[in-house]
């Protein structure tokens, strides 16, 4: 298939561009380069089967085309990352709504199918033991700018859904719980990431509040065999799917594992969410997926563990060192 994938020089994206085109599939990525890097392609850049356009999903005029000339459209190009949010708010709601929004409109007009990457952000403050597609957002106020990357995706995915009931475009919407691995960055306040690059330099590791909210993590090469699941199954049309790891981890839990998995002699200090984020942050103290309905549609289950997450992230970094 000829296929487009939006965000693709991202930290996922470009794990999915090397398995679609190992896959035998032609790919084109549109990626504006803000969060994402072309020296995360560097494996796949030379390929007579691959193509890079450094551009944004806010240009109609780039978008329109590639979409136009696909047979498929992985949609993963979003502002993410907690600091990013809440330091560029505006740009952030315009990118992750009216660029989905452009996305949806030249992909109806072509009639090609596209994959909705979403997040477990719109859950919120629910704090189930294992949230299931059909549970209750639970948010803040909407002026409480943590909570605006949730509300975005949210529409987002009604967005998608509505294109599908009314439209009949073929949609597919995935929620991703904390996908990491080798190529995120933790400048963005990815936790793991951040961890593991203080660990490896014997720096101190920072806690954000007090480190008792859990979470679950997911080995960014078990998440893409979930993704090419979903996309190419013809039961998983229209439907909204969690893909993450069940295995829950306190982030105390989690900084003093990274410490002795890499031999680190780190520190833990703690410092308090107004002060990293500003007045008025909140976060979620705790965020588990149910993942029955990915199991029970595509038989996937993850197998890849937090250890080897862990070391799968301290050789990339040691290598770029």
């Amino acid at each position: 298939m000829r296929i487009l994938v939006t965000g693709g020089a991202g930290f996922i994206g470009s794990h999915l561009c090397e398995r679609l085109l190992s896959d035998g599939h032609t790919v084109t990525v549109l990626d504006s380069a803000t969060t994402g890097r072309l020296s995360n392609l560097s494996k796949v850049i030379d390929s007579t089967h691959f193509k890079a356009i450094e551009g944004s999903i806010l240009d109609t005029d780039v978008l329109n085309p590639l979409i136009k000339d696909v047979d498929y459209v992985f949609h993963l190009a979003a502002a993410v990352g907690v600091f990013n949010i809440v330091n560029n708010p505006l740009a952030s709601l315009l990118t992750n709504i009216r660029g989905t929004e452009n996305v949806l409109e030249a992909a109806h007009a072509s009639n090609t199918p596209v994959f909705l990457t979403s997040s477990s952000e719109v859950y919120g403050k629910n704090v189930s033991d294992s949230l299931k597609e059909s549970d209750d957002r639970i948010l803040g106020s909407p002026v409480t700018l943590r909570w605006s990357y949730s509300e975005a995706k949210a529409i987002d995915e009604s967005l998608a859904y509505a294109y599908y009931i009314e439209r009949q475009l073929e949609t597919r919407i995935v929620r991703f719980f904390n996908t990491v691995g080798p190529r995120q960055l933790g400048a963005y306040g990815m936790v793991v990431p951040r961890f593991v690059q203080a660990a490896l330099a014997n720096e101190p590791i920072t806690i954000y509040g007090d480190g008792r909210q859990t979470r679950c993590f997911a080995h960014v090469y078990d998440v893409i065999d979930a993704v090419i699941a979903v996309a190419f199954a013809d039961n998983t049309v229209g439907k909204v799917i969690n893909i993450g790891n069940n295995v829950e981890i306190s982030i105390n839990g989690l900084a003093q594992k990274i410490i002795e998995e890499t031999g680190s002699t780190s520190k833990i200090i703690y410092v308090p969410y107004q002060e990293a984020y500003g007045e008025g942050f909140e976060d979620m103290e705790r965020r588990v997926p149910n993942i029955d309905l990915i199991n029970k549609l595509v038989g996937w289950v993850p197998y890849r563990n937090l250890s080897t997450i862990i070391a799968d992230i301290s050789a990339e970094m040691r290598k770029d060192t």
